[in-house]
């Protein structure tokens, strides 16, 4: 069968054709969608390893949660400057030492961590969950 469309025919291998550039376009997007998530896997698995290292070098740990959140539990030595009060809260931090930040997920962390590399912090590593410090 012939369909017709402005004026023109297109024919069966034109609608495959088209229909394959659709399933293309759907493929790239699920492999993207997945590399995301294999990144987000591996960057944590990757940090969480760095860790101990960097705290025997005499890295700062800094848990952007809410005090409540922070109360209710938190890593041994860390210290609690939650992301609303980073650009002030900033100003305790040594910019030439490592900063680890933390938060519930690693979400806030991310964010921290652009606050601070944007503030003139050169080595922030976001550790995700605040469970993967020691």
């Amino acid at each position: 069968r012939l369909a017709v469309r402005n004026g023109d025919r297109l024919g069966i291998n034109t609608y495959a054709q088209a229909r394959g550039m659709a399933m293309s376009a759907d493929n790239i997007l699920l492999g993207l969608v997945i590399a995301y998530f294999a990144w987000r896997i591996l960057s944590s698995f990757l940090a969480r390893r760095r860790i101990p290292a960097l705290l025997q070098e005499g890295a700062q740990m800094v848990d952007v949660r809410t005090p409540g959140e922070y109360a209710a539990g938190h890593a041994p030595g860390s210290l609690n400057i939650p992301l609303q009060d980073l650009a002030e809260g900033a100003k305790a931090l040594d910019p030439n030492r490592w900063v680890i930040v933390c938060c519930a997920s690693g979400t806030r962390s991310a964010f921290a961590r652009r606050k601070l590399r944007s503030q003139g912090f050169s080595r922030v590593l976001n550790a995700g969950s605040w469970r993967n410090l020691p």
